[in-house]
């Protein structure tokens, strides 16, 4: 009669010290991929406490003194008094504090402020004013694209880098540019008629 063959929970522990020693090695070798650079003698510590930061904002340069765990969004909205990017979510899903970061779209409740030093950056008071509004934020008005307009910054902000970048969209590109933020009314089809209606308007 046939032994049958020892399950796992039997089998012998039947390492070689060769075996164990290569395992080891690759172990420590995995464990110094992650080990962080050690940091350069000369490389600025700031914090914990507040320190001074220089923001470039709307074209002005501006110094707020906040914490470098203090977010972009923050900064500007508790420091600065720019209101018009939204805190909403925090985890950069709603695109309701899209602002320009050299002129690219992102979400400012995922930057700290500290990181935005050099850099120029753009709200929704940047775009135009009450008295001469952007294009943008004038088709926004005339096709009566929001209703509560809770994300309407946003959707300003993010709509005038679309078409920066991309003059004639498709009402697909349209779409596609404006992916990232949310309108919780659902007045997607007035807004996506003031992007276009803004693109026939540049000619």
């Amino acid at each position: 009669m046939s032994k049958r063959p020892p399950t796992n929970d039997e089998a012998p522990f039947n390492v070689s010290r060769r075996t164990f020693l290569k395992t080891v090695g690759v172990g420590a070798a995995a464990t110094g991929l992650v080990t962080p650079a050690p940091r350069a003698a000369d490389a600025a510590v700031l914090g914990p406490d507040a320190v001074p930061l220089r923001l470039s904002v709307n074209g002005a340069t501006r110094t707020v003194t906040v914490e470098p765990r203090v977010t972009l969004l923050r900064a500007l909205r508790n420091h600065l008094g720019m209101t018009g990017a939204k805190e909403v979510c925090e985890r950069g899903a709603c695109g309701g504090c899209t602002v320009l970061f050299d002129g690219e779209p992102i979400c400012a409740c995922l930057m700290l402020a500290v990181d935005a030093v050099g850099h120029e950056i753009t709200t929704v008071e940047g775009l135009g004013t009450p008295e001469k509004l952007s294009p943008v934020q004038a088709t926004f008005a005339e096709c009566d694209a929001f209703q509560c307009g809770f994300c309407t910054p946003g959707f300003v902000v993010a709509s005038t880098a679309l078409l920066g970048k991309n003059p004639h969209p498709s009402l697909e590109e349209i779409k596609a540019g404006l992916a990232g933020n949310l309108c919780r009314c659902g007045t997607y089809s007035r807004i996506f008629e003031a992007v276009a209606k803004t693109a026939e308007r540049k000619g």
